[in-house]
């Protein structure tokens, strides 16, 4: 098993700022606009991204919220291991809101398609955006991309992109996995 690095710590941090401006550029002040990162590793992203919002832009009415969507996948029976659910924290309405689902990797868009349906639950956005940190981009099994990319890779079926966060993995860094 071989690993590459895509991106190291610093590059992560550039292209997080990026994604943040490109967020201000769409919502200014995000009075109307709700955040939601997709458990598990989406969180960490959405953590960060809003971070860098309250902190470095002063954006300081920033709404965060966590979405669980392992029961929503169409997946999630396929499994002979018992499914742990994460934790759904949305403190707030979404009810005709804009909504940013953020999530580390998108690949074949089956998690963004449970977190559309899981979302409804909580009432009816009035657009829903997805932000990501990397794009694999050729895996895709349903016609969902993102708004806000940070990287587009060509990866074949046979590697993993595994997205390390200091938080919980103590670097920041992209690794292409060839498995």
């Amino acid at each position: 098993m071989s690993q590459k690095v895509l991106l190291n710590a610093k590059e992560v941090n550039i292209i997080l700022h990026r994604l943040a401006c490109q967020l201000i550029e769409k919502h200014n002040d995000f009075s109307n606009t709700v955040l939601i990162g997709l458990q598990p590793r989406g969180i960490f992203l959405a953590n960060r991204i809003a971070k860098i919002l309250r902190e470095d832009y002063s954006i300081n009415n920033v709404k965060l919220g966590y979405l669980d969507i392992t029961f929503y996948r169409d997946d999630f029976r396929r499994s002979d291991k018992p499914l742990e659910a994460n934790t759904t924290k949305i403190d707030f309405l979404v009810e005709d809101k804009n909504i940013v689902f953020i999530d580390d990797v998108l690949y074949t868009g089956r998690s963004i398609r449970a977190a559309l349906t899981a979302v409804q639950s909580f009432g009816r956005p009035n657009e829903i955006e997805l932000l990501t940190l990397i794009d694999r981009r050729f895996s895709r099994h349903l016609p969902i991309q993102p708004n806000y990319r940070g990287r587009q890779v060509d990866v074949i079926n046979s590697e993993k992109v595994k997205v390390n966060w200091k938080e919980h993995d103590k670097e920041d860094a992209v690794y292409l996995i060839d498995k």
